[in-house]
């Protein structure tokens, strides 16, 4: 088994050479790259490896140009210091992304994972990469944030608790099953990035509401719909008109409709 390395940092080369020996010895160190350039040359001249793993912050510029130059066949394993890159991460063939200082306990469940992909009945590279693609979609929405609370508190807020997030006097909000409302350090286009789009639909420019707070819905002006929340508050939840069919594919799971 080949794996290459485009880190452009050696002391963390080190480290993953380390861990990798320690966890994965059947793995071969074919080639170390530590930029862009670097890397999509090697990658043109030599045999595909079978695992790569990548920092994110190269020193001529972002990894994910590599991808735009050159087809990358084989899983990525991304590491870097920054989290903030983890959903673009997931829209190549990332099957999981390890923030640094890298442990041996986060390298050994990444290394499971691909085990667990290689092991699978033989598939082609497209289904190989659709299935690394599917496994790293479920897993990359957040569940959890943490909120502020009072004074320098932060508080734990669970997105199945959340009923809606709504914009209102200028900031993010989440509004909970309960009725309690919190402050979001969000916008509500990043929280439509990081929610798990099967439970939470952006219905309007200021509400992303979640499908068990649906009560009901009705029909409302000019082919529009009002949606009635579980939770009940000042003014009705109108979807847009341009959402409204791909409202009912969600609502219904897409496969049905009105």
């Amino acid at each position: 088994m080949r794996a290459l390395i485009v880190e452009d940092e050696k002391a963390a080369v080190r480290i993953l050479k380390s861990i990798l020996t320690e966890l994965s010895p059947q793995y071969e160190i074919s080639g170390v790259t530590d930029s862009i350039i670097g890397t999509v040359e090697w990658l043109s001249t030599n045999p595909s490896p079978d695992l790569v793993f990548m920092d994110i912050h190269l020193a001529d510029g972002s990894a994910f140009e590599i991808f735009e130059r050159i087809a990358i066949r084989c899983p990525v394993i991304f590491t870097t210091a920054y989290d903030e890159y983890a959903l673009k991460a997931f829209k190549v063939n990332s099957i999981d992304y390890l923030l640094k200082p890298i442990n041996e306990n986060e390298m050994r469940r990444a290394l499971d994972k691909l085990e667990l992909l290689q092991n699978a009945p033989q598939r082609d590279d497209e289904d190989f990469l659709h299935i690394i693609k599917s496994i790293s979609n479920r897993e990359r929405y957040t569940e959890h944030f943490l909120v502020p609370g009072k004074g320098s508190k932060l508080l734990p807020l669970s997105a199945d608790s959340v009923c809606y997030f709504c914009i209102s006097e200028g900031e993010t909000k989440a509004v909970t099953s309960e009725g309690e409302l919190y402050i979001m350090p969000y916008t509500l286009d990043e929280l439509s990035g990081v929610v798990d789009p099967e439970r939470f639909f952006r219905v309007n420019r200021q509400y992303l509401i979640s499908r068990e707070a649906i009560s009901d819905i009705d029909l409302w002006f000019q082919s529009r719909l009002s949606i009635n929340l579980k939770i009940p508050k000042g003014e009705k939840t109108v979807v847009s008109k341009a959402r409204v069919k791909e409202f009912k594919m969600w609502f219904a799971g897409k496969n049905g409709g009105f």
